[in-house]
C-alpha cells in the first residue's frame, strides 16, 4: 500500500523554521580573537612594514588568514587584502592620518566569525597646510627626473625644501641636490637611468622635507613608466624631388629600438592647421605636393604603449620649410602703382605741354596795354619835368603826335583783315 506523501510546509512555518537554523547557528558561532602586537616601522623612505602576530587558541582546524584594510583620515580606502602571512608593506602618507587595521578570519568555515578589528596608526608631524603640494615628476628622455612642487599655504617665505628619492636597487635614499627655485615653483632634477634591456623598472619613491619639525614632510610614489617624455627630434632634414618630399630626424640614443612613435606635421603655406602623419621609423615621405607652394614641417615623439604607459609627447622640433611661395603682395603693389605712375606722368605731360606751347606760341601783347602803360610813364615825367624843364615841351608834344600817327596806322591795317575774313 502505498504511503501518502507529506504535505507541504505552510510558507510561515517555512520561514520560521529557517530563522531558527540560523539562530542556532549564530549562537553556536565562536568569535575568533584578534591579532597582537600590531606595528609598523620604515623600511625606506615612503615605505611601510606593519606587522602583526597570530592570534591564540586558535584550532588546527581553521584556515587561518588575515584581513587588513588602511584608513585614511578615517574614511577605509578599499583597499582589503586577506593574506596568510603577518606582515602587510605599503606606501606612507606622511600629510595625513593613517591607520591600519588587521583581523583574524577562519576561511570557508561558517562556526566561526571574524575577529574584532585591531589597528594602529601612524599621525603626521608637523604644522597642518606646509607639506609642499602639488608634486608633480617627469623623466626627461629615460635620462633624468624632474620633480617640482609649491610651497604649502601656511609654510614660510624662507621654508626650504630638500628632496629624497630611493628606488629598488638602491642601498639608501640619495638627495637631491639640482634644486632650483623659480617664482613659487620649486624644482629638483637628478639622473636617473637603467639598462636598454630593462623591460621592468622600479618605483621610485619621493620625499619632500624641510630640516624644521614644523613643517609636515610628504611623500608620493612614482611608477616611472608613466612618467616618461622623450627628446625633441633633432637634425631635421628636408629634400624635394618632382612632387614629393622627404622628411628624416636623428634616432633616439636612449630609447629602445621600436619604443617611439613619430608624428609629423606639415602646412601648406603660412597656415598654422596641416595635417599629421604618424610614423614608427625616423623618416617620412609625401607625395603628391604642389610645385609652386611652400611646406613647413615639425616632428614630435610619443613613447609607445608596448614599451612605456605614458601619454606624454616631446616638444615639437624646429620648423623647417621647403619650396616657394607666390607672394601675392608684388601684384597688390603693382595694381596700386601703376595707375599712381599714369596719373602723375599725365599731369607732368600737361604742365610740360602747356610751357612748350608758350615757348612755341607765345601771346600775342595787346599794343593799347603798351601804349597805357607807356603814356601812363610818359605823363608822370612830363609833369615832374615840366616844371624844370619847359624848353623840351614842344619836343614831347611832336613825339606824341607820331605816335597818335602810328596808331591809327596799326588800327586801320588791323580791321582790313577782319573785313576781309567776314
Amino acid at each position: 500500500m502505498a504511503v501518502p506523501a507529506a504535505a507541504p510546509l505552510p510558507c510561515p512555518l517555512l520561514l520560521a523554521v529557517c530563522w531558527a537554523v540560523a539562530a542556532g547557528m549564530a549562537a553556536g558561532a565562536k568569535i575568533l580573537p584578534s591579532p597582537s602586537n600590531l606595528n609598523y616601522s620604515f623600511i625606506h623612505i615612503c615605505t611601510l612594514n606593519w606587522t602583526w602576530s597570530p592570534p591564540e587558541n586558535i584550532s588546527s582546524s581553521c584556515n587561518l588568514e588575515y584581513s587588513s584594510d588602511i584608513v585614511i583620515n578615517g574614511v577605509p580606502e578599499d583597499r582589503r587584502e586577506w593574506s596568510k602571512s603577518r606582515f602587510r608593506v605599503t606606501d606612507a602618507l606622511l600629510n595625513e592620518e593613517m591607520r591600519l587595521r588587521v583581523r583574524s578570519e577562519c576561511k570557508n568555515d561558517n562556526t566561526s566569525e571574524p575577529s574584532p578589528w585591531v589597528e594602529t596608526s601612524l599621525l603626521p608631524q608637523g604644522i597642518l597646510g606646509t607639506a609642499a603640494v602639488d608634486l608633480g615628476c617627469v623623466w626627461h628622455n629615460l635620462e633624468y627626473m624632474a620633480c617640482t612642487w609649491r610651497r604649502g599655504e601656511n609654510a614660510s617665505s624662507d621654508t626650504n625644501y630638500t628632496l629624497f628619492y630611493w628606488f629598488d636597487g638602491l642601498e639608501n635614499p640619495k638627495k637631491c641636490s639640482n634644486s632650483s627655485v623659480d617664482q613659487g615653483i620649486f624644482e629638483c632634477i637628478f639622473n636617473l637611468t637603467f639598462p636598454k634591456v630593462t623591460s621592468t623598472y622600479p618605483t621610485i619613491s619621493i620625499l619632500v622635507t624641510d630640516d624644521s619639525e614644523e613643517v609636515r614632510p610628504v611623500c608620493a610614489s612614482k611608477n616611472p613608466t608613466t612618467l616618461v617624455k622623450p627628446a625633441t627630434p633633432r637634425q631635421l632634414t628636408l629634400t624635394k624631388t618632382n612632387d614629393r618630399i622627404d622628411v628624416k630626424w636623428s634616432e633616439s640614443e636612449t630609447f629602445p629600438k621600436s619604443c617611439l612613435l613619430y608624428e609629423v606635421k606639415y602646412c601648406n603655406g603660412d597656415l598654422d592647421i596641416g595635417q599629421i602623419i604618424a610614423s614608427e621609423m625616423n623618416s617620412v615621405s609625401i607625395a603628391g605636393i604642389d610645385a609652386n607652394s611652400k611646406y613647413t614641417f615639425k616632428v614630435r615623439a610619443k613613447p609607445k604603449r608596448e614599451c612605456y604607459n605614458s601619454n606624454l609627447h616631446s616638444d615639437w622640433s624646429e620648423e623647417k620649410s621647403i619650396g616657394e611661395k607666390k607672394d601675392s603682395t608684388i601684384y597688390f603693389v603693382l595694381i596700386i602703382t601703376i595707375p599712381l605712375i599714369v596719373a602723375v606722368s599725365t599731369v607732368i605731360l600737361l604742365v610740360y605741354l602747356k610751357r612748350l606751347k608758350i615757348l612755341i606760341l607765345p601771346p600775342i601783347p595787346d599794343p593799347r596795354e603798351i601804349l597805357k602803360r607807356m603814356f601812363g610813364e610818359q605823363n608822370e615825367d612830363s609833369q615832374s619835368s615840366a616844371k624844370d624843364d619847359p624848353i623840351n615841351t614842344f619836343d614831347r608834344l611832336i613825339i606824341e603826335e607820331e605816335i597818335h600817327s602810328l596808331i591809327l596806322t596799326e588800327t586801320s591795317e588791323s580791321t582790313n583783315p577782319e573785313k576781309e575774313n567776314r
